[in-house]
C-alpha cells in the first residue's frame, strides 16, 4: 500500500447512543470506499465490524473495532464504538487516541442519554466532531427538532449543511446548501451511483435562508468573511468551507449532515465532509508529554522523524497473548524495535505490527507518526501505558476509568476449570480496565465487578466460550460505598520492632463527611513541608487513598469524605517512613469506626421509551421501586420517561418492562451518583 501524506490521513471514531446506526454507517463507509464488496446488516448478524459471536447474536456492538479504508485520496482509520453504557470504556479509550469523530443521532429519538455521555467524553478529550442525523426515512423523523436538542442539551453550535428531499418514507436524497445541488442515491445499485443536479426552484428561498446561517457561523470564525458579510458582499463556498473547517477543528462548531444509512442514503457526502472538516494528525492539538526523569513537560510534534512516542489505548487477549492497539504520536515503529514503557521504566520489544480490519490483520513493515496500529510481543503493556524511545522517555496522559457498580460471584465447576480460571480472568482484565476481580474475605468467593448486568453477562459468556472455563454464577450484587455521618478527630501512635529496628510514627488527623458526589478529598497542611522528609511527604496521599479503599462496615471504598492531616510529629532518630505509614493506616481504620459509618448505594439515571398507553403503568412501577421521575417527553408514538432509581431495583427489570408494555418498551441507564442506602440495606449490614 503506497504511503499517504499525513495531511490526507483521518483518524476518526463513530459515536452515538445505542441503536442510532453506528455500525450500519460503518458498514456503508467500507462498502462505498471499496473495502468490502457486500454489505452485511446488524439485524442479520452479518456486519463487518461486529465480528464477535455475542455481537452477532445480540445485534449490538460490544467492543470497539478498528479498520482502514480509502476515500479518493484520503486514508481513513476508523473505529466503530459501542453505544451501550456498560461498554463505555471502549468509547473512552477510543476517543483518547482519535483526532475526530462522527456523532450519529436518530432523526426520531434525537439526543438520548448515551448521546450525552459520549458527547461529554469527546469534550473531555477535545475531539472535533461532525454530526449525522440518521434515520431520516423513519416515521416521526424531525431533523429540526434534533438540531434544537443538540444546541440545548449538548451546548453545541450546529451548522446545517444539507436539507432533506422529502420527509419520512418519502426521503429520497439531500440538497447541498453550499452548492445548491440536490443529490439522489441510486436505488438499483445500493446507493453507489449519485445523481447530482441543480436544486428544485421551489427550494430557492429555503436554501438561501440556510446558506445565510452558514455565512453567519463562518463570519464568527473569520474576520474577512465578517467584513464581507457586513458589507453585503457574496462569500464563495471555498472560503466558507475553510472557515468551517477551522471552527470545527477548534471545537467551536459542529457541521451537520442528513441521511438514512439503512436505505443507503447520505454516506458519500458524509465521507466528503470527513475530509473537508475533520483534522489530520498535523491539524490536531499536539500531544503533551512529561519526561519522567526530569519532570518537565514538552510538546510532541507529529513528526515521523522524531523520537518515538506512542500510547497503548487498548489491549486485547489474542490466542493467549497480548495484542496492543497503539496510537503513534511521534517517530516510527518497526518489528524488532526496542521500546521503553515509561509508566514503569520497563524495556519491551515489538514482535510484529499490523493494520486491523475488524478482527483481521494486515502485516506492516513500518508505522509512523499519525498512524493507528496493533503490535504483538509487548508482554507487560496495559491500557493507558506510554511507549517511547529509551533515549527520550516521555509519559503521556492516561485515561479516566468509570467506576464499576455491579458484582457477581463465580466459582469453577471442576478441577480443570479451577486451574484455568485465574489466568483467564487476568487476560480479561488486560482487555477491560472497568472489569475488576476480587475475593470476598468472608466467603472466599471470586467476585467479578463490572459496569452492569450486561457487561458481566458478556464476560461470563466469554469465560465459557472463548476460554473454555465452566463456571457457576450467583445473582448480581450491588457495589456499595461507605462514608461517615459525623466528624471525628483521632490520634494514633505506632511503635514496633521490625527486622531489628524500632519503627515509630505518630499521626493526628480529622475525618469530615462531605456532601454527596464529593468523592474522597485529602488535605495535607503546608507546614509539613518544613518538618517531614520529601520522600515521606510524597507517599502520604497514596497511603491515605489505599487505606480508604476498605471501609469499616463491609470493606467497600470510602467516599464523600475529607481526610485532613492535622499533625505528624517527626524525630529523625526515632520516626521512620514505615512507622508513619502504619500509624496513618491505623488512624483511618480506627477513626472510621468512631464516625458513625453508613452505607451509600449507587443511583442510576434512567431513560425509558414506552408506548403512550402504557406510560402511567410504567411510572407507577418506578415510583413503587423508589424511583423519581424527572420528566416525560412525547415523541411520535412513544413517550420518553427520564428518572433516577437505585440500582438495587433494576435487576431483571427488562423482563418486567416488557411484560408491562407488551414487549414494546425499552430502557437505557447509566451511573449517576452514590446516595444514602435505605433502612433495610443498613439492617442487612448490621447497622
Amino acid at each position: 500500500m503506497p504511503a499517504v501524506a499525513l495531511n490526507r490521513v483521518r483518524n476518526i471514531g463513530i459515536i452515538s447512543h445505542i441503536d442510532a446506526g453506528k455500525t450500519t454507517v460503518s458498514e456503508r463507509i467500507l462498502f462505498y470506499s471499496g473495502e468490502i464488496h457486500k454489505m452485511g446488516e446488524v439485524h442479520d448478524g452479518a456486519s463487518t465490524m461486529d465480528w464477535m459471536d455475542q455481537e452477532q447474536e445480540r445485534g449490538i456492538t460490544i467492543t470497539a473495532s478498528a479498520t482502514s479504508c480509502h476515500w479518493h485520496d484520503l486514508q481513513i482509520n476508523l473505529i466503530d464504538t459501542p453505544g451501550h453504557i456498560d461498554f463505555t470504556i471502549e468509547v473512552e479509550r477510543s476517543l483518547r487516541a482519535l483526532d475526530g469523530a462522527i456523532a450519529i443521532f436518530s432523526a426520531v429519538e434525537g439526543v438520548q442519554p448515551q448521546s450525552e455521555s459520549v458527547w461529554r467524553q469527546a469534550n473531555r478529550y477535545q475531539v472535533p466532531r461532525i454530526c449525522l442525523i440518521n434515520k431520516m426515512d423513519r416515521v416521526g423523523a424531525d431533523y429540526r427538532k434534533v438540531l434544537t436538542a443538540l444546541n440545548e442539551k449538548l451546548s453545541a453550535r450546529t451548522v446545517l449543511l444539507q436539507l432533506p428531499i422529502g420527509l419520512e418514507e418519502k426521503f429520497s436524497g439531500v440538497v447541498d446548501i453550499l452548492s445548491s445541488q440536490q443529490i439522489h442515491f441510486g436505488e438499483e445499485d445500493q446507493g453507489r451511483s449519485l445523481l447530482s443536479e441543480a436544486a428544485d426552484p421551489s427550494l430557492t428561498e429555503e436554501i438561501a435562508q440556510a446558506r445565510e446561517q452558514i455565512v453567519e457561523a463562518a463570519a464568527d470564525l473569520d474576520d474577512q468573511i465578517m467584513a464581507d458579510y457586513l458589507n453585503g458582499r457574496t462569500v464563495d463556498s471555498a472560503r466558507l468551507i475553510a472557515a468551517l473547517r477551522k471552527g470545527t477543528i477548534a471545537g467551536k462548531i459542529c457541521p451537520v449532515l442528513l441521511g438514512s444509512a439503512l436505505r443507503n442514503k447520505g454516506i458519500q457526502p458524509l465521507l466528503d465532509a470527513v475530509g473537508l472538516f475533520l483534522p489530520s494528525p498535523l491539524d490536531s492539538r499536539p500531544e503533551e508529554g512529561i519526561n519522567p526523569e526530569t519532570g518537565k513537560s514538552e510538546i510532541i510534534p507529529c513528526d515521523p522523524k522524531g523520537p518515538l512516542c506512542a500510547l497503548a489505548f487498548k489491549v486485547v487477549a489474542d490466542a493467549g497473548r497480548k495484542l496492543c492497539f497503539l496510537r503513534i504520536y511521534s517517530g516510527s515503529l518497526k518489528p524488532g524495535d526496542n521500546l521503553l514503557v515509561s509508566n514503569r521504566m520497563q524495556a519491551e520489544k515489538v514482535a510484529r505490527i499490523f493494520h486491523m480490519h475488524s478482527h483481521k490483520r494486515q502485516k506492516l513493515d513500518i508505522a509512523s507518526a499519525g498512524d493507528i496500529v496493533t503490535a504483538t510481543g509487548l508482554k507487560s503493556v496495559l491500557t493507558g501505558d506510554s511507549l517511547c524511545s529509551s533515549a527520550h522517555p516521555l509519559l503521556l496522559a492516561g485515561l479516566d476509568y468509570p467506576e464499576p457498580v455491579v458484582s457477581l460471584a463465580v466459582e469453577p465447576r471442576g478441577p480443570d476449570d479451577r486451574v484455568k480460571l485465574a489466568p483467564t480472568l487476568e487476560k480479561l482484565q488486560w482487555e477491560d480496565p472497568t472489569f475488576r476481580v476480587t475475593e470476598d474475605p468472608e466467603t472466599g468467593q471470586t467476585l467479578l465487578t463490572g459496569m452492569g448486568e450486561l457487561h458481566l453477562e458478556v464476560i461470563v459468556k466469554r469465560i465459557e466460550t472463548d476460554f473454555g472455563v465452566r463456571v457457576n454464577t450467583g445473582r448480581p450484587q450491588v457495589v456499595y460505598r461507605e462514608t461517615l455521618q459525623h466528624q471525628i478527630e483521632h490520634r494514633e501512635i505506632f511503635e514496633r520492632e521490625i527486622e531489628g529496628r524500632i519503627n515509630q510514627g505518630e499521626v493526628r488527623l480529622q475525618l469530615s463527611p462531605l456532601p454527596r458526589r464529593s468523592g474522597l478529598k485529602i488535605s495535607i497542611p503546608d507546614q509539613l513541608d518544613e518538618t517531614l522528609p520529601a520522600e515521606i511527604l510524597a507517599s502520604l496521599p497514596d497511603v491515605i487513598d489505599q487505606a480508604c479503599q476498605s471501609g469499616p462496615i463491609a470493606g467497600y471504598p470510602l467516599t464523600d469524605l475529607q481526610v485532613e492531616i492535622l499533625a505528624i510529629p517527626y524525630d529523625s532518630s526515632l520516626t521512620t517512613e514505615l512507622g508513619i505509614q502504619a500509624a496513618l493506616r491505623l488512624a483511618i481504620s480506627q477513626a472510621t469506626r468512631k464516625g458513625s459509618p453508613t452505607m451509600l448505594e449507587p443511583v442510576m439515571e434512567l431513560e425509558l421509551s414506552v408506548p403512550g398507553e402504557h406510560t402511567g403503568r410504567v411510572m407507577n412501577s418506578l415510583q413503587q421501586k423508589g424511583g423519581q421521575v424527572a420528566g416525560v417527553t412525547t415523541q411520535a408514538e412513544q413517550d420518553l420517561i427520564c428518572a433516577s432509581i437505585p440500582l438495587t431495583q433494576m435487576f431483571g427489570y427488562m423482563t418486567e418492562l416488557r411484560s408491562a408494555t407488551k414487549g414494546r418498551g425499552s430502557y437505557t441507564m447509566e451511573f449517576s451518583h452514590f446516595d444514602q442506602a435505605p433502612e433495610e440495606t443498613l439492617k442487612r449490614f448490621g447497622l
